[in-house]
């Protein structure tokens, strides 16, 4: 495993991270989860990311058993808040209550004093920034976590909070975990030079694209059993990258991964951190041996005439306006 600083802190992170978003608590048992999590802990990776809203609070609680035993020291731990996690008018958001439960209830599910990098889970247009900022201030603070970040939010919005912090005296973000892809390069326009110049770091998730970087889904037939595709809870997810001419133009990514020795997992994971301003690229399994194919994309170099040649068939399906797709939201 290699690893790489995040933003402009001293902190190290594996340049895969293993994230329990669709699979722990929903999609698989606690043992599949927990044997995933050895495979990752087996080859090397010490960044585990998670989030309070995922299966309704119950990947954090398998993660942190899954966790239980290893040297904390050795892990990289990491949550976020602001999706509803109950049914109250304040169990939602990023308000100083939300955010101050939040942090105490994450820590006992995940059995641990500290989470490294503590995440706002999206932006909220209801709540002070300012207030959102302190909050986050006062975790780091009492040590409840080490560095902050976010997750989703636009350039303005990181520019905000970047100037917000300065004139308040407060720690500045140090990350952005945005969807990011072949196929899904909306941060490229705006969001990467913004948290470039403000020295943050993107932790990337979804780097096959729900799957079907895979090449297992083909155009014109239906998905195949046991994949994500037919999965009530998380079908919804590659509705909109399961057209024809999506599907079409991931299969001619084929040879160029067989050029390359790789497999359309490791192309696909590979590509992404060929990029500078990738820290890590998050990827989860419901099988061990797919995320032991992910970990393949680990130290891989591909050539510029490789780069140019997967934009070339990609060209006319890539995404880069926010506006062509609706992000996936998670479900409690």
């Amino acid at each position: 495993m290699q690893h790489r600083f995040l933003g402009h802190s001293g902190l190290k992170i594996s340049e895969i991270s293993y994230g329990n978003w669709v699979t722990h608590g929903s999609q698989v048992e606690e043992d599949a989860a927990t044997a995933c999590v050895n495979v990752a802990l087996d080859h090397g990776v010490t960044t585990f990311d998670t989030a309070d809203v995922y299966a309704g609070t119950r990947a954090e609680a398998i993660l942190g058993r899954a966790l239980k035993g290893q040297r904390r020291e050795g892990l990289e731990i990491f949550t976020k808040v602001y999706w509803p996690t109950g049914d109250g008018p304040n169990d939602r958001g990023l308000s100083r209550k939300h955010i101050m439960e939040s942090i105490d209830a994450s820590l006992r599910r995940l059995q641990t004093d500290y989470v490294d990098l503590y995440q706002a889970h999206r932006f909220d247009y209801e709540t002070p920034l300012e207030e959102t900022l302190r909050a986050f201030d006062d975790i780091l603070r009492a040590g409840k976590a080490l560095y902050i970040g976010v997750s989703e939010w636009s350039a303005e919005e990181i520019r905000r909070a970047h100037d917000i912090a300065a004139v308040m005296g407060f720690d500045h973000f140090i990350s952005n975990q945005p969807q990011y892809s072949m196929l899904y390069r909306v941060i490229e326009a705006e969001v990467v030079p913004t948290c470039d110049e403000l020295g943050m770091s993107q932790i990337v998730w979804s780097p096959i694209a729900q799957g079907i970087l895979t090449g297992k889904y083909l155009p014109g037939q239906p998905p195949p059993a046991g994949s994500r595709a037919t999965d009530p809870t998380s079908a919804h997810f590659t509705e909109d990258l399961r057209t024809d001419e999506i599907l079409t133009a991931v299969q001619n990514l084929r040879p160029l991964a067989e050029q390359a020795g790789l497999s359309m997992a490791q192309l696909a994971v590979a590509w992404v951190l060929q990029h500078p301003f990738i820290a890590s690229a998050i990827v989860g399994a419901s099988r061990p041996e797919q995320l032991v194919d992910n970990l393949g994309a680990v130290g891989v170099k591909l050539e510029a005439d490789l780069m140019s040649a997967i934009d070339g068939v990609l060209a006319d399906v890539i995404v880069r306006d926010p506006r062509l797709t609706v992000s996936p939201k998670p479900r409690a």
